[in-house]
């Protein structure tokens, strides 16, 4: 199969920035001239040439809408901005760093021990940065209004100073299992359970709830979709967070979901490329290589890629993973031949490429902690954004360093520029950077945006094996045991309020022996046992194995649910009933109750093939297998 290519759009685009390029030396030398040096971006010029500078009084885009339409973008404005940049702003702009406090101006110890300086404000001024990236442990996460604070805050701090260029804000709100929003944001079912759903249609409208309730807090960038083909079912941090592991259906729904990312005005970001679905390792931990061919690269991994960049991704999150049918020494994050010779010249890519977070291990460990070097080899092989160097300072320090010595080129710095300010003003952060405040009450947690989240939990839920249990009646008496003490409270609560008589036992992930002999006694007088099983992985722990065994040989039906990966049910193949919900979230659990009790007729479809565990050539159950009450 040949290399699929990308839209005229896209080959459009490259010929742009390559004419633009060609302009820019002139453009840095007769302006810089009339720059007063220290001046900065303040010299920076309205995009479409009139007007007050970006950020500031009347939006220079005269009302172009974020969502993504280029509008009256011209490269001779970027060109501008970039030659009234210094060239420690330059290199900021490639860092998306992340900050600790709730707002801008609150001084932490840990700031000043990381960054050198106290304050989320300071670390944007100091270093110049392009963007940050907010988490719950970072204590950027803790309310809606405090976020959209933070953001006001980080926003008037990067404009300031002479500064016209906006920050990019970014989340990993990828949902399902992966939540980074607060209460009363919408949550729902997540990847794999839109691909059980396989309703693009759903997928879209889900993408769009979650941009708009993203922008109107100030976030503008999501690193979502995933579209990595999970085919490995021992895969341990891809799993159910990708769509599935059909090629076809994965595309579909990094398609759809792009779509909806930019139509709610958050820019989207397709990772992890060139795909991390067939690793046995987690890339936060080791260095995960794939040894496959290059036909089944093209075949298998790339498609989804090449869908998410017709669609319009804003950008493409690079893998920490050595790709043997490519590169059989570097990591393809750094790896030249991956990113400049696959992603930009084969595949014909021109929009952002942004790294995976560069704390990992698996790309701290292979450069012995050289965060600098790390930088300044990803910029070599074609990064534009540096995401979460583990030492910003070293890093930022490395790539001046780099480009005074000539190892690299300022043009190769203005290059990355040149895309970061394209795509900002492609969002509309020139037009209005700003936090919604007004509307946060009307667009977070918005009835029509619980209204899909609910449908997605409804559509996902996959009913994979019954022998007749099903469904419980009001009226039955049930044990609900198993894994998390919020998913079997709430799975339980449902239950309840819909008629069956419940008894909750929270035995966790290592359940004693002891806890285990109560469950069968519960089981046994109630008659029912309903256990959640959760794991990253191919396998539940051997606690909840353990658990499951005894429920079986006990004289009770037992029915499993896999609230993460649904390869968990083959470890017990032989249970009365089996469903698969792909999530915790509560819109996935208060789904799992109603299909449990026949409220909801089961309608979701394995996305994926699950191996048996005693024999992994033999298909336990296959892609695309589900049942419903009336089969």
């Amino acid at each position: 199969m040949s290399l699929v290519t990308p839209s005229r759009t896209v080959l459009a685009a490259t010929a742009v920035l390559a004419a633009a390029l060609l302009l820019l030396s002139a453009a840095t030398a007769a302006l810089g001239a009339a720059s007063p040096a220290g001046a900065g971006s303040a010299a920076a010029a309205d995009p479409v040439g009139e007007g007050p500078p970006p950020g500031h009084g009347t939006p220079p885009g005269h009302g172009t809408p974020p969502g993504h339409e280029p509008g009256d973008f011209r490269p001779g404005w970027a060109e501008r901005v970039i030659a009234g940049m210094s060239l420690e702003e330059k290199v900021g702009q490639l860092f998306v760093p992340y900050v600790y406090g709730e707002h801008a101006d609150d001084a932490r110890a840990i700031n000043e021990s990381r960054y050198g300086v106290e304050t989320p404000a300071e670390v944007v001024e100091e270093y110049h940065v392009g963007g940050l990236i907010y988490f719950a442990w970072t204590d950027n996460l803790n309310s809606v209004e405090q976020i959209a604070q933070l953001s006001d805050g980080l926003q008037q701090a990067a404009l300031g100073h002479g500064s016209s260029v906006p920050l990019s804000i970014s989340i990993d709100q990828e949902e399902g299992v992966v939540e980074r929003m607060p209460e009363p944001a919408s949550r729902s079912a997540g990847a794999m359970g839109l691909g059980a759903a396989d309703d693009p249609e759903l997928a879209r409208s889900a993408a769009t709830a979650t941009a708009e309730q993203l922008r109107a807090v100030g976030i503008n960038q999501n690193y979502t979709p995933i579209a990595d083909v999970n085919v490995n079912p021992m895969n341990p941090v891809i799993g159910v967070r990708a769509f599935g592991g059909d090629t076809d259906l994965v595309g579909r729904q990094v398609e759809a979901q792009v779509e909806g990312l930019n139509e709610g005005g958050v820019a989207s970001t397709i990772k992890h490329f060139p795909g991390h679905g067939d690793t046995d390792l987690d890339s936060h931990f080791d260095l995960p290589a794939v040894t496959y061919d290059r036909e089944t690269l093209e075949d298998v991994h790339l498609p989804p890629f090449a869908r998410g960049m017709d669609a319009g991704a804003d950008a493409v999150m690079t893998a920490h993973i050595v790709v043997h049918a490519i590169d059989e020494d570097q990591p393809a994050t750094v790896s030249e031949h991956v990113l400049t010779g696959l992603l930009r010249e084969d595949m014909g890519y021109d929009g952002l490429i942004v790294t995976d977070a560069l704390d990992m291990a698996g790309i701290v460990e292979p450069f012995d902690e050289q965060h600098d070097e790390i930088a300044v080899e990803a910029l070599q092989a074609g990064a534009d954004v540096l995401l979460m160097p583990a030492d910003l300072e070293m890093a930022y320090e490395g790539v001046i360093d780099a480009v005074e010595s000539g190892e690299l080129s300022e043009e190769r710095i203005e290059e990355s520029v040149f895309r970061i300010l394209r795509a900002k003003f492609g969002q509309g952060l020139f037009d209005e950077p700003y936090p919604d405040h007004e509307g946060l009450d009307e667009i977070v947690g918005a009835p029509e945006h619980e209204e899909i989240a609910r449908e997605t939990g409804e559509e996902s839920v996959t009913l994979l094996h019954n022998a007749g249990v099903l469904p419980l009646d009001a009226g039955d008496e049930a044990l609900v045991a198993g894994w998390g003490i919020g998913t079997t409270e709430t799975l339980a609560g449902e239950l309840d309020d819909l008629g069956v008589e419940i008894e909750r036992q929270h035995t966790g992930e290592a359940p004693s022996d002891a806890e285990i002999a109560e469950a069968v006694d519960e089981a046994e007088t109630r008659g029912t046992a309903v256990v959640t099983t959760m794991s990253s992985g191919f396998e539940p722990t051997q606690g909840q194995q353990d658990l499951v065994a005894a429920l079986e040989d006990a004289d009770a039906d037992v029915v499993t649910v896999a609230v993460r990966n649904p390869y968990d049910v083959a470890q017990a193949p032989d249970v009365d009933a089996a469903l698969a919900a792909y999530s915790f979230a509560d819109v996935s659990v208060e789904a799992t109750a109603r299909v449990l009790t026949g409220a909801l007729d089961p309608s979701g479809a394995l996305p994926v093939e699950i191996p048996r565990a005693d024999d992994p050539d033999e298909v336990l159950y296959p892609l695309g297998h589900g049942l419903s009450y009336d089969d």
